[in-house]
């Protein structure tokens, strides 16, 4: 990885943390007592949450090396901001090739600088959303992070069993843990997918006057319904091809895990119908500013993925089995497309 402190890149990753921690909304009010407990009992819940993954999915993981980092949103604005770095460092090596000899010094800094300050501007947004991730984190060590702020926020926002709600996160969280270990392969196929649509998207140097000309005509178009944000105005035929390969995969990712963690049923979390409904009707009832960067940002096409991930595993499962269903990791070929995330019955019939 290229040194990210020399401010030279596209982006000044260092000014994109320290601007995403200066921006990122406070937390809930909590004690230090309250803090230490909500810390202690998420990690307790996600190694606890390994056992009814395995046993309800089927899938069978190497134990975790690492237990699961307890996060504030300052600490998941560093981590996801190193693994947004390491994700698109080729892009970094293309805009390097490409960029202009007579560029100064100053001027590649300042550019750095301002696309620092929005990199970190979008992941303060994003630290007061993600309840947990686990993070891929290209070219280092894979891990599983909870936002222990944003758990104890939302459980008291819908009025939901706190203790039940973390054991419903975790067992999400760690279904995304177990996807990527228990199938060695699906972590660099990922990466690798991200990385090379990334490279491709980035325009060449006399495309770039077109493409801006573009996103300012089309911009309306970002905000409406159904869209996919900004990445709409930005691609070609061929490239929203690419996008909705990586999506169908999404989908399913998570999908799968929002089945499995509701499937573990009331006998682990009692409270686990009450805390569906209240979750996916906070969903829905999102204010028009919150709508309106949401869109933007492509993360409404992302609650479509819950969905429509969900009913292709429910579909899946209902017509062949857990066991049948499984054969969906056994290689890329095997991962649904777009056509099929949207009808089970021809992933079924492709896998006879």
């Amino acid at each position: 990885m290229s040194d990210h402190t020399d401010g030279q890149g596209a982006v000044d990753w260092d000014f994109a943390i320290a601007t995403g921690k200066r921006l990122v909304p406070a937390g809930p009010e909590v004690t230090r007592t309250e803090a230490t407990e909500v810390v202690a009992e998420l990690r307790r819940c996600a190694i606890e949450a390994n056992h009814h993954v395995e046993a309800t999915s089927g899938l069978h993981a190497p134990a975790s090396t690492e237990p699961a980092l307890v996060v504030d949103r300052k600490g998941w604005i560093e981590a996801n901001a190193r693994s947004m770095e390491a994700m698109l460092e080729p892009v970094q090596a293309k805009l390097a090739a490409a960029r202009s000899q007579d560029a100064s010094s100053l001027a590649l800094a300042a550019g750095a600088k301002v696309t620092g300050a929005e990199s970190g501007a979008l992941l303060a947004f994003m630290a007061s959303k993600v309840l947990g991730q686990y993070d891929l984190a290209p070219d280092g060590d894979p891990r599983l992070l909870l936002v222990a702020p944003n758990v104890v926020e939302v459980e008291r926002e819908l009025d939901v069993d706190p203790h039940d709600f973390r054991m419903w996160v975790c067992l999400h969280e760690e279904t995304h843990r177990v996807q990527f270990t228990a199938v060695p392969w699906l972590r660099d196929h990922m990466i690798d997918e991200a990385r090379s649509l990334a490279v491709d998207m980035v325009p060449e140097p006399d495309q770039l006057a077109d493409r801006l000309a573009k996103i300012a005509r089309s911009l309306p178009a970002a905000v409406r319904e159904g869209g996919n944000g900004l990445s709409d105005l930005v691609t070609t035929p061929e490239q929203r091809e690419r996008i909705a390969r990586l999506t169908a995969v999404m989908s399913l990712l998570e999908g799968h895990a929002d089945v499995i963690m509701d499937d573990v049923g009331p006998a682990v979390i009692p409270s686990v119908e009450d805390i569906r409904a209240k979750f996916d009707h906070r969903r829905g009832g999102l204010g028009q500013l919150d709508r309106l960067v949401r869109r933007l940002l492509g993360l409404e096409a992302k609650m479509r993925q819950y969905r429509e991930g969900a009913l292709f595993v429910r579909g899946v499962v209902d017509q062949v089995g857990m066991d049948g269903f499984n054969q969906v990791w056994t290689s890329p070929e095997t991962l649904p497309t777009p056509a099929e995330i949207g009808d089970p019955k021809l992933w079924v019939a492709r896998m006879g």
